[in-house]
């Protein structure tokens, strides 16, 4: 089994970084989510590449070489207690080979994100490093949930006091039962794409899938990609997050039941978690209690020593 490594967790006075190894960031989202962290009582330093644009590719936040680049800085500098993702969109995968995985994989610090950065996570919960999948850091000032800063913040910093990852919402029974296992997965596209690259890591424990604007063909597709892989061997247990911006969303939930269901595994569905303004924090890489019937799913320690 891999040894579960729990970084620190964040106090008043530490310093983070914020990078965009994906999609460029929005300066005035950037400022306002900025001003949440401060007020937790942390330093925050934007990476250099952070605010840029690839003149070729507007998509990505400058080219892959800088924001690998940012992201070995900060990841590597012991002054940072962690390291947030700007935001998501698209890129990860693209940085990747412009990493020394090795070189990164020892270090015990806090990484925060979600969607594309499923890429990073897959990549750090494979040796065994505690990650945070929640909103980001341009994107922590647009949610208009409370409960979405609240868990965060108390994630960061009172880990122990977070009992039930799913709580105040819970989540829907698909298969009833229990499963205990590390908490993995994230972006289901990501996951699906991962497949066959360098830094593919087969999941054993209990999954998290989330998506956005993904109609039910292509749900349908990535699951079936995963099922006909073997991906799913090791799996306990299943967690189904938000599936957001989907045209037919009851045929997405559907597609996911119809494909899911039959591996016998305890599911739950409806978890807050994903690209809506409800969007709770939740450890990756740590051991978790995942009860289908009571649509709970606990840690079974803090994420956070």
């Amino acid at each position: 089994m891999t040894e579960v490594r729990r970084p620190e967790r964040l106090r008043a006075g530490d310093r983070i970084a914020v990078v965009a190894p994906a999609g460029p960031l929005d300066a005035e989202r950037l400022e306002l989510g900025t001003k949440y962290l401060l007020d937790w009582g942390i330093e925050v330093e934007v990476m250099p590449s952070a605010l840029a644009r690839d003149e070729r590719l507007p998509y990505l936040a400058g080219d892959d070489r800088a924001r690998a680049a940012d992201l070995r800085a900060a990841w590597l500098d012991p002054s940072f207690k962690a390291v947030f993702a700007g935001r998501g969109g698209y890129g990860v995968q693209r940085l990747l080979q412009h990493l020394d995985v090795e070189e990164l994989a020892p270090v015990t610090k806090i990484l925060v994100g979600f969607s594309d950065i499923t890429a990073l996570h897959e990549v750090f919960n494979a040796r065994g490093l505690v990650t945070v999948h929640s909103p980001m850091a341009a994107g922590i000032g647009q949610l208009r949930v409370q409960e979405s800063h609240d868990r965060l913040r108390d994630l960061l910093f009172a880990p122990e006091t977070v009992e039930d990852l799913l709580a105040p919402t819970g989540a829907r029974t698909v298969v009833a039962g229990t499963a205990e296992g590390r908490l993995l997965g994230g972006n289901l596209a990501l996951l699906a794409t991962s497949l066959g690259s360098p830094t593919f890591a087969k999941p054993a424990g209990i999954v998290l899938l989330e998506d956005v604007g993904e109609e039910g063909y292509r749900v349908d597709r990535m699951l079936t990609q995963l099922l006909r892989s073997g991906w799913f061997d090791q799996i306990t247990g299943l967690v189904i997050g938000d599936f957001s911006e989907a045209g037919d969303r009851e045929l997405v939930a559907d597609v996911i039941r119809e494909r899911l269901e039959p591996l016998g595994l305890p599911m739950v569905e409806g978890a807050a978690i994903g690209h809506e303004d409800l969007n709770l924090a939740v450890p990756l890489g740590l051991p978790v209690v995942l009860d289908a019937a009571a649509g709970t799913l606990k840690p079974q320690l803090p994420a956070f020593s």
